[in-house]
């Protein structure tokens, strides 16, 4: 582990940063809620491309505001942990979901499986030839470089990552390879500039940037299904809250993240 990534971690770990992150937030978004008159969305970094133009369709039809936070799910959890005001989260899979859940920080009658995605390998330009990731020898391809993963101890891509590369028999040997990441757009953008030659992500991640080609998916039986489940946040604006994401549920705004890759959970 690098002197600079050992560092990250560390501070990751410390409730000062998360206490200062959490601060941030809150400033920055209570200065937002000043001046706009609506609801405070934390989402998950993966779903941005999609997810601003389904807010902007439903203001436009509305007439409501929406004000939309991005981060790590993790990140995102822990400021709500931490008092900073949140009226609906979405998460990049389940299990930050129901730490808060746990914890009476969601109402959970509003909860459901808003959407799904698929995690691929992407590699840096365009005309790369494709992998099969139960042959290639990863660690080999990747030589000296670094691969481009979202923490993946804590941000839910990364889990999931780490997750498919142990089932395939990649990890022990990519591991020390692995150029960890505060969230998965972080990663794609890593590859995208070429300062790593390829990363893991989500299918949407990709088709968000022209910078980097797919070279494999990773089989649906090598990780937990990649599920992004939404809810409102006890204390914030439960009844706004409830019926962004009854729009965000509806055919028209689903239309909007099947075009940008997503899928949507089985009723």
């Amino acid at each position: 582990m690098s002197a600079n990534l050992a560092s990250l971690l560390n501070s990751l770990a410390s409730p000062v940063f998360w206490r200062s992150l959490a601060a941030a937030g809150a400033l920055t978004l209570g200065l937002a809620g000043q001046t706009q008159a609506g609801i405070i969305v934390f989402a998950a970094a993966s779903t941005k491309t999609a997810l601003d133009k389904a807010s902007a369709s439903y203001e436009a039809r509305t007439g409501r505001d929406v004000t939309l936070s991005y981060a790590g799910s993790p990140a995102l959890a822990r400021q709500i942990q931490l008092g900073a005001p949140a009226d609906l989260f979405i998460s990049a899979n389940p299990g930050w979901m129901d730490v808060l859940q746990e914890e009476g920080l969601i109402d959970e009658a509003s909860r459901l499986d808003l959407l799904v995605n698929r995690l691929v390998l992407i590699a840096h330009g365009s005309g790369v030839p494709l992998l099969d990731l139960e042959t290639a020898d990863l660690a080999g391809l990747l030589g000296e470089s670094r691969l481009a993963m979202a923490l993946v101890d804590a941000v839910p891509a990364g889990i999931y990552g780490k997750a498919a590369l142990t089932a395939l028999g990649q990890w022990p040997a990519v591991a020390p390879k692995v150029a960890q990441t505060a969230n998965v757009r972080a990663a794609l953008a890593l590859v995208a500039s070429g300062e790593a030659p390829m990363g893991v992500v989500y299918a949407t991640d990709a088709r968000a940037n022209t910078g980097v080609t797919v070279v494999a998916v990773f089989p649906a039986s090598s990780h937990p299904p990649v599920i992004y489940p939404a809810a409102a946040v006890s204390g914030g604006k439960t009844a706004e809250a409830a019926a962004f994401l009854e729009y965000l549920h509806s055919p028209v705004a689903q239309e909007i993240f099947l075009r940008h890759g997503f899928g949507v959970p089985d009723p």
